[in-house]
Protein backbone atom coordinates (compact mmCIF):
# COMPACT_ATOMS: atom_id res chain seq x y z
CA UNK A 1 0.00 0.00 0.00
CA UNK A 2 1.74 3.71 -1.51
CA UNK A 3 2.58 5.49 2.00
CA UNK A 4 -0.36 8.12 3.05
CA UNK A 5 0.23 11.86 1.91
CA UNK A 6 2.06 13.77 4.16
CA UNK A 7 0.13 17.10 2.65
CA UNK A 8 -2.71 17.56 0.67
CA UNK A 9 -2.96 18.88 -3.01
CA UNK A 10 -4.61 21.98 -2.13
CA UNK A 11 -1.70 22.53 0.80
CA UNK A 12 0.94 21.92 -1.61
CA UNK A 13 -0.91 24.00 -4.42
CA UNK A 14 -1.34 27.01 -1.74
CA UNK A 15 2.28 27.31 -0.54
CA UNK A 16 3.50 26.54 -4.03
CA UNK A 17 1.53 29.91 -5.01
CA UNK A 18 2.68 32.02 -2.09
CA UNK A 19 6.25 30.98 -3.13
CA UNK A 20 5.37 32.06 -6.52
CA UNK A 21 3.94 35.10 -5.48
CA UNK A 22 6.77 35.95 -3.41
CA UNK A 23 9.78 35.10 -5.46
CA UNK A 24 8.18 34.49 -8.94
CA UNK A 25 8.25 31.49 -11.32
CA UNK A 26 11.41 30.77 -11.58
CA UNK A 27 11.49 30.06 -7.41
CA UNK A 28 9.28 27.21 -7.81
CA UNK A 29 11.26 24.43 -7.63
CA UNK A 30 11.06 20.95 -5.32
CA UNK A 31 13.43 21.66 -2.68
CA UNK A 32 12.30 25.48 -1.96
CA UNK A 33 8.87 24.12 -2.25
CA UNK A 34 9.39 21.18 0.56
CA UNK A 35 11.08 24.00 2.14
CA UNK A 36 8.42 25.84 2.72
CA UNK A 37 6.48 23.07 3.50
CA UNK A 38 8.75 22.80 6.39
CA UNK A 39 9.86 18.84 4.94
CA UNK A 40 11.76 17.78 2.16
CA UNK A 41 10.77 17.50 -1.69
CA UNK A 42 9.57 14.16 -1.43
CA UNK A 43 5.97 14.38 0.34
CA UNK A 44 5.28 16.79 -3.20
CA UNK A 45 5.74 13.19 -5.19
CA UNK A 46 3.33 11.41 -3.43
CA UNK A 47 0.28 13.85 -4.19
CA UNK A 48 2.31 15.11 -8.06
CA UNK A 49 3.67 13.13 -10.67
CA UNK A 50 6.14 16.53 -12.19
CA UNK A 51 6.69 19.89 -11.27
CA UNK A 52 5.10 20.90 -14.41
CA UNK A 53 2.34 19.48 -12.55
CA UNK A 54 2.62 21.22 -9.67
CA UNK A 55 3.09 24.65 -11.95
CA UNK A 56 0.29 23.76 -13.56
CA UNK A 57 -2.41 23.62 -10.59
CA UNK A 58 -0.26 27.21 -9.51
CA UNK A 59 -1.40 28.64 -13.02
CA UNK A 60 -5.19 27.46 -12.43
CA UNK A 61 -4.88 28.97 -8.45
CA UNK A 62 -3.36 31.88 -9.53
CA UNK A 63 -6.14 32.56 -12.55
CA UNK A 64 -8.63 31.67 -9.48
CA UNK A 65 -6.62 34.40 -7.37
CA UNK A 66 -7.17 36.96 -10.09
CA UNK A 67 -10.51 36.38 -10.99
CA UNK A 68 -11.17 36.76 -7.18
CA UNK A 69 -9.52 40.19 -7.00
CA UNK A 70 -11.08 41.42 -9.87
CA UNK A 71 -14.81 40.73 -8.72
CA UNK A 72 -13.47 43.36 -5.58
CA UNK A 73 -13.48 46.71 -5.79
CA UNK A 74 -15.51 50.17 -5.56
CA UNK A 75 -19.21 49.81 -6.14
CA UNK A 76 -19.47 53.36 -7.20
CA UNK A 77 -17.42 52.90 -10.32
CA UNK A 78 -19.01 51.20 -13.69
CA UNK A 79 -18.09 47.26 -13.46
CA UNK A 80 -16.35 47.30 -16.97
CA UNK A 81 -14.18 50.24 -15.56
CA UNK A 82 -13.87 48.45 -11.91
CA UNK A 83 -12.48 45.29 -13.78
CA UNK A 84 -9.92 47.56 -15.46
CA UNK A 85 -8.94 48.76 -12.21
CA UNK A 86 -8.60 45.77 -10.41
CA UNK A 87 -6.76 44.14 -13.09
CA UNK A 88 -3.98 47.01 -13.19
CA UNK A 89 -4.32 46.63 -9.14
CA UNK A 90 -3.25 43.45 -9.53
CA UNK A 91 -0.52 43.86 -11.17
CA UNK A 92 0.32 46.57 -8.80
CA UNK A 93 0.20 44.15 -5.94
CA UNK A 94 0.96 40.68 -7.18
CA UNK A 95 3.63 41.64 -9.95
CA UNK A 96 4.69 38.01 -10.15
CA UNK A 97 1.30 36.21 -10.47
CA UNK A 98 0.42 39.01 -13.18
CA UNK A 99 4.03 38.20 -14.58
CA UNK A 100 3.08 34.28 -14.70
CA UNK A 101 -0.56 35.02 -15.74
CA UNK A 102 -0.09 37.61 -18.62
CA UNK A 103 3.74 37.94 -18.99
CA UNK A 104 5.21 34.72 -19.66
CA UNK A 105 6.28 33.94 -23.18
CA UNK A 106 4.14 30.79 -24.95
CA UNK A 107 5.48 28.34 -27.22
CA UNK A 108 4.00 29.69 -29.72
CA UNK A 109 2.37 32.98 -30.54
CA UNK A 110 -1.39 32.80 -30.03
CA UNK A 111 -4.49 35.47 -31.71
CA UNK A 112 -6.23 37.56 -29.18
CA UNK A 113 -9.11 35.91 -29.67
CA UNK A 114 -7.31 32.81 -28.01
CA UNK A 115 -6.51 34.87 -25.24
CA UNK A 116 -9.70 36.26 -25.00
CA UNK A 117 -10.73 33.00 -24.51
CA UNK A 118 -8.82 32.27 -21.62
CA UNK A 119 -10.17 35.04 -19.54
CA UNK A 120 -13.27 33.15 -19.12
CA UNK A 121 -16.10 34.75 -17.20
CA UNK A 122 -14.60 37.61 -16.85
CA UNK A 123 -14.70 38.39 -20.45
CA UNK A 124 -18.05 37.21 -21.28
CA UNK A 125 -19.34 38.77 -18.25
CA UNK A 126 -17.62 41.98 -19.49
CA UNK A 127 -18.87 41.36 -23.13
CA UNK A 128 -22.51 41.25 -21.55
CA UNK A 129 -22.18 44.39 -19.74
CA UNK A 130 -21.07 45.84 -22.52
CA UNK A 131 -23.83 45.37 -24.53
CA UNK A 132 -26.14 46.22 -22.46
CA UNK A 133 -24.78 49.32 -21.40
CA UNK A 134 -23.73 50.78 -24.57
CA UNK A 135 -25.98 49.32 -26.64
CA UNK A 136 -23.57 47.97 -29.15
CA UNK A 137 -23.87 44.67 -31.11
CA UNK A 138 -21.73 41.97 -29.83
CA UNK A 139 -19.03 42.08 -32.72
CA UNK A 140 -18.79 46.26 -31.52
CA UNK A 141 -18.55 44.69 -28.17
CA UNK A 142 -16.01 42.34 -28.69
CA UNK A 143 -13.89 45.37 -30.19
CA UNK A 144 -14.29 47.55 -27.57
CA UNK A 145 -13.37 45.06 -25.12
CA UNK A 146 -10.14 43.62 -27.14
CA UNK A 147 -9.02 47.24 -27.26
CA UNK A 148 -9.36 48.36 -24.37
CA UNK A 149 -8.39 45.06 -22.34
CA UNK A 150 -4.62 45.82 -24.75
CA UNK A 151 -4.52 48.86 -23.17
CA UNK A 152 -5.11 47.96 -19.48
CA UNK A 153 -3.05 44.87 -19.84
CA UNK A 154 0.15 47.49 -21.30
CA UNK A 155 -0.71 49.94 -17.64
CA UNK A 156 -0.54 46.52 -15.64
CA UNK A 157 2.99 45.42 -17.60
CA UNK A 158 4.63 48.68 -16.51
CA UNK A 159 3.20 48.54 -13.05
CA UNK A 160 4.30 45.03 -12.63
CA UNK A 161 7.54 45.69 -14.19
CA UNK A 162 7.88 48.54 -11.95
CA UNK A 163 8.96 50.29 -14.63
CA UNK A 164 5.96 53.12 -13.64
CA UNK A 165 3.90 53.93 -11.20
CA UNK A 166 0.65 55.40 -11.46
CA UNK A 167 -2.13 56.62 -8.83
CA UNK A 168 -5.40 54.82 -8.81
CA UNK A 169 -6.82 58.38 -10.37
CA UNK A 170 -4.71 58.08 -12.84
CA UNK A 171 -5.51 54.78 -13.85
CA UNK A 172 -8.87 55.49 -13.63
CA UNK A 173 -8.58 58.97 -15.88
CA UNK A 174 -6.34 57.08 -18.18
CA UNK A 175 -9.20 54.27 -18.67
CA UNK A 176 -11.73 56.64 -18.98
CA UNK A 177 -10.36 58.26 -21.74
CA UNK A 178 -9.11 55.49 -23.69
CA UNK A 179 -12.64 53.92 -22.96
CA UNK A 180 -14.83 57.14 -24.62
CA UNK A 181 -12.49 57.11 -27.28
CA UNK A 182 -12.58 53.57 -28.39
CA UNK A 183 -16.17 54.03 -28.00
CA UNK A 184 -16.91 56.75 -29.88
CA UNK A 185 -14.92 55.29 -32.85
CA UNK A 186 -16.80 51.87 -32.58
CA UNK A 187 -20.21 53.44 -32.65
CA UNK A 188 -19.38 55.90 -35.56
CA UNK A 189 -18.59 52.75 -37.43
CA UNK A 190 -15.59 54.18 -37.87
CA UNK A 191 -12.58 51.25 -38.39
CA UNK A 192 -9.62 50.36 -35.88
CA UNK A 193 -7.61 48.60 -38.49
CA UNK A 194 -6.63 52.16 -40.39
Amino acid sequence: MPPKPKFTKEEITAAALELVSEQGMEALTARNLGMRLGSSARPIFTVFRSMEEVQQEVRVAAMRRFEAFISGGRDDVPIFKRFGIQMVRFAVEEPKLYQLLFMTENEVARSIDDVFDSLGDTARLSLELIQAEYRLDGEQARILFRQIWIYTFGIGALCAAKVCHFSEEEISRMLSQAFAGTLLLVKSGGSLSD
